[in-house]
This record gives structure tokens, sequence and C-alpha cells, in this order.
């Protein structure tokens, strides 16, 4: 594509289209002459801006002679696993990045813009691919492609692109050893030309204390793949940084009455758990670092909410003076003053509040994060990339705890999800750590703007 060059093109927006740092792989892959390129890249190093917006652009612009449509009505597509993903990450931008002389007509809620060449960029979400049939496609651009349906590149996509002999471009963090692996491996072992293969990571372009700070908040799986795009077989444990003898330690006699008293719930039948903590270590400014799992709830049979309550209150009513602070699972039920508390957290919210009054608070999201981000959150507490320990276990007073970070396991061939069934005992009393971990320290992303000269 000798039309475009690699840091900066007049025919974008100039407002919008800022000059970009000189990366050599990105300039190899801004030249590529393949047909499919596939571009698993570290966070926020430029993937999306590059190919996802400019390049896409670019070519829908252009006139045939120079790589455009040679059709009267050309169509290319951005796409993402689901529709509001896509128009978040891309339809301010777009329309931004293309000069407004260059609009014929758009639509804001069908998220396509018509260009005064006939050529139509149309934005889709794959939740549902076979919305991509039915279309000639001259080429497009599938962000986050490790988080789309496995077979919508072979069932619905590839077809769809015979009619033109369209392009595609595949970008994205990996997302474990699943399709995007597979397809990462097909474009390095290619022997047709036809596919392209590009990788760079994200300390090659943010700056070196962004990358320190993730580091300290990831575990060292989990930095090699959102940091450095690494396809990581996430197989066997899924607590894989847990040791115990780094992370278990003798905790209760750290329990202090007039601290936040953290509370975290899975709700469930056989059994009934709750797992218990507090913040152990602050540093100067007060703000908690590390956190110790001190006691837990597990009822093996015939439990519900009430007794799981009943059991905490039994120990803690009478000698805890401090706040009480909640997490859990999100589904437990809906409506309530913080649209969170329904059935289960409405039993909790009565029975908690009749013991402590306002001193209960409830730290839940609206929705459930993936469980991979949940399972992340907690290793990167077990051991940090920068070998730092963030959360302890007492394995005297929580030894179901203990069990379940020692013994839930991957499902065999997956991308990080658990494998329940084996283990029907356990799972619960992590799950119930993991909505902690992953409310009070979410995976850092490094959400800076450092392609600018």
């Amino acid at each position: 594509m000798p039309y475009i060059q690699p840091l900066l093109n007049p025919a974008l927006n100039k407002k919008r289209a800022y000059q970009l740092r000189y990366h050599p792989e990105q300039a190899r892959l801004w030249q590529s002459p393949h047909r499919f390129n596939v571009v698993p890249a570290g966070r926020r190093s430029g993937k999306t801006e590059i190919v996802g917006k400019r390049k896409l652009i670019l070519r829908a612009m252009a006139p045939p002679s120079l790589g455009g449509s040679p059709y009267d009505e050309g169509n290319y597509f951005l796409a993402a696993p689901t529709f509001n993903q896509v128009k978040r990450i891309y339809w301010n931008d777009i329309k931004k990045l293309i000069p407004k002389e260059f609009v014929d007509s758009k639509s804001e809620s069908d998220l396509w813009i018509r260009l005064i060449n006939q050529n139509t960029i149309w934005l889709m979400g794959l939740d549902k691919p076979e919305r991509m049939e039915g279309f000639p496609w001259d080429g497009g651009v599938i962000d986050e492609i490790g988080n789309v349906k496995p077979d919508a590149w072979e069932s619905n996509i590839r077809p769809a692109l015979s009619d033109r002999g369209g392009w595609c471009d595949f970008i994205g963090v990996p997302e474990g050893r699943n399709h995007y692996y597979e397809l990462d491996l097909l474009a390095r072992t290619d022997k047709t030309g036809e596919w392209g293969h590009y990788h760079w990571i994200s300390a090659d372009i943010l700056p070196e204390n962004e990358i320190n700070a993730a580091r300290a908040t990831m575990d060292e799986l989990t930095f090699l793949q959102e940091y450095e795009a690494s396809f990581i077989n996430f197989s066997g444990r899924a607590y894989y940084a847990f040791d115990d003898k780094r992370n278990c330690r003798k905790l209760s006699h750290l329990y202090n009455p007039t601290r936040p008293l953290l509370l975290m719930f899975d709700f469930n039948v056989s059994p009934g758990v709750a797992a218990i903590g507090q913040h152990i270590q602050y540093n100067r400014d007060d703000k908690f670092i590390s956190t110790a799992l001190f006691d837990e709830v597990w009822i093996k049979r015939f439990s519900n909410t009430e007794r799981v309550c009943d059991k905490i209150i039994a120990e803690y009513g009478k000698r805890h003076l401090g706040p009480v602070v909640c997490y859990g699972d999100a589904t437990g039920g809906s409506g309530g003053s913080a649209k969170i508390l329904g059935s289960d957290w409405e039993i909790i919210g009565k029975k908690l509040r009749r013991q402590w009054g306002s001193n209960v608070k409830f730290r839940v999201r609206r929705a459930n994060p993936r469980e991979r981000d949940r399972i992340n959150s907690v290793n990167s507490l077990l051991y940090s990339a920068n070998k730092q320990v963030k959360l302890y276990v007492d394995p005297g007073k929580c030894p179901n705890i203990v069990r379940d970070l020692e013994g839930v396991i991957l499902l065999e061939g997956g991308s990080g999800e658990i494998d329940k069934k084996s283990t029907p005992m356990l799972t619960h009393l992590s799950d119930a750590v993991g909505y902690y971990a992953e409310r009070e320290f979410p995976l850092r992303r490094a959400h800076i703007r450092d392609l600018k000269i």
C-alpha cells in the first residue's frame, strides 16, 4: 500500500490524525503484501489506531489505482465481539478521522458511513456473526479476535470475502490458546504468501513507568499475555500463583475490630460459603496494599444465604465495631437501592444491617466480570510479576479456601475457563474471593495516549 505514509497521511483529518512514533514492525505491517494479517500485540501499543482506524479508512477512501475497491460501491467492515464494543472503540474516532468533505451520509443508529466515492464503512458486532453474510466485502478488520465466536471466521466471515477476494486483518491481545492461537500459528507457518504475521510488545510503545506499574499489579502469566502478547497455555491449576509456603501464615491475631471487615459471598446450597478477611498492610497514605483471609464459612449441605449470615453474625456480631463491606456474585438478584439488592443480596442486607446498621456497605458490580478476569486478579494478588505478595490465607482457619486455591483446575484445551464439573465441591470459595479481588484490584489497563510526538 505505497499510497499510505506510515506516520502521517494528509488525506485524514489533521486535527485527529496526530503524528505517530516510528516502529519498524508497525511500518512492516503498514506495507504488508498479504491478504490476511494476524497481529497479536500488547495492550495500548497502537494496533487499533494503525490497523483498525487509519489503514481501513484510507483503503475505503482510496481510488482503485491506489488499492481501493475496484467496484462501484465498495464495502469495508470494522468488527468486534459485540455491537456496543465496536461502537465504543471505533465510532467517534472514525467520524473524527474522516474529513467532513469526504462524507456523503452516515447512520448513527446502524453505524455506517458512506463516502463520496460511494464506498461504505460498516461497524459490526460479531455476537451474531451471520450479520456478515449477504454482503460482498472488499476488506475489513476484526478487533479482539480472541473473544469472537470460534467458528465465526470459517463459517461466516471468510465465505463473505470470497466474491471480491476481500482482505482481513485480525488484531487483539491473545486469550489463551484458543482459535486466535490457531490463526496465529497458521500465519506464522503459512507457505502460500496469503497470510502475514506481525508482533510487538507494549514496552516498545508505552513508557517504562507504565510497564513497571503493570508488572506490580499482574501475575507473570497475565502480564506476558496482556503486555507482551504471548499465547499462554492456561492449563492445570486455575490459581497457579498460589504457594502455601509463600501465601499461608497464621493471621487471626491480626484481626482489628475497628477496621473494615470484608465478607465475600458466592451463592450456593451445597456448600454454603463466605470468605472473611481484612486489609492488613497500609502505605503512608493509609491505602491498603495487602489482604488477609483469616476466616471462612463452609456449610457442606442444605445451606442458604440466611444460614451463612447467621454464622458470620455469631462469630463477629458482638465484637466487630467497624464497617462491614460485602462482595460477591452480582446475579444474586436485582433491584433495591443499589440496583444489586435482590433475592440473596436483600437477605444479606436485612440480616447484617439488623446487627451492624449503616456500617454495612456493598461493593458489588452491576454485572459479573469475566471469569478469566477474576482468576487473573486473584493470581496477581497471590504473586505479581514483580514478585510481590498481596494476598495471604490462614490455613488453620481457612482450610477450604486453601483447598480451592490448590485444587481448582481449568478446562482442558480451553482459554482459561474453570472446570466446575470435575470438582463440584470446590470453586465456590475461590469464586467469592475472585469477586473481591476483581472489584478492588482489577487488572490495570494503560489508558494513556503515548503515540503522539
